[in-house]
């Protein structure tokens, strides 16, 4: 398979296949194929990890694309303005994903419901206890909301995120939710309670924009009925 990422402000991910290879991504995912692609619906791995995919943010079912010739073409298109992050997990310890960053992948790559450290932290953490783990081999596509930074951790280096900042970060990384401290800085500081604690050693990707704000910025802005 080749890609090419197209677009700036909402970019796609275009895929050419050779006959038998194949994509897959969330119902809904793919923006425009040619007619050299054949689509087949399923929950990909049995009805729990459908179920956990749904308590991760993504759909119950999945959608698998196969190209039935050589040179066949499918596109996957972002949800918001961002940016498309292709992963080559063949490379690398794997990664750990926040919900909602996964727009599509071949199919030897595996995305897995997996579960903080601490429940408390991650039912307390603004993103929810759970996260996605990747496994297997081939090409994984993340959706960046707003713009990518990494950021590259030594052995014992900790970075202090906004939870809705956090993208994804490699397996080396611990993961664990640190509470605000200080009454004034919890009430009047506009960053909630929490913040996610990142240690090295490992790579974090972070992403400019957390839509979630972003969403309930514009609801405050919409009139109420009366």
């Amino acid at each position: 398979m080749q890609y090419n990422i197209v677009g700036q402000t909402m970019p796609a991910v275009e895929v050419v296949l050779n006959a038998g290879e194949s994509m897959y991504t969330q119902s809904g995912g793919m923006a425009w194929m040619n007619d050299g692609i054949e689509m087949s619906t399923n929950a990909r791995g049995g009805i729990a990890k459908g179920i956990g995919r749904m308590f991760s943010g993504e759909s119950f079912f999945m959608a698998n694309y196969t190209a039935r010739r050589d040179g066949a073409m499918i596109a996957f298109a972002s949800t918001v303005p961002g940016e498309i992050v292709p992963v080559d997990l063949t490379q690398g310890p794997g990664l750990i994903c926040q919900k909602g960053s996964f727009l599509c992948a071949t199919q030897g790559v595996n995305m897995n419901v997996t579960f903080t450290k601490k429940f408390s932290a991650g039912l307390f953490g603004g993103e929810g206890f759970i996260l996605q783990e990747t496994s297997g081999a081939g090409m994984l596509f993340l959706e960046i909301d707003g713009d990518k930074i990494v950021k590259n951790l030594a052995p014992g280096e900790v970075l202090k995120v906004d939870t809705g900042n956090v993208v994804a970060f490699e397996k080396t990384v611990s993961y664990e939710i640190e509470t605000v401290k200080g009454f004034a800085n919890i009430f009047l500081g506009g960053e909630g309670l929490f913040l996610t604690k990142l240690t090295g050693p490992g790579a974090v990707i972070l992403q400019t924009q957390n839509f979630n704000d972003f969403a309930g910025r514009i609801a405050r802005m919409i009139p109420s009925k009366g």
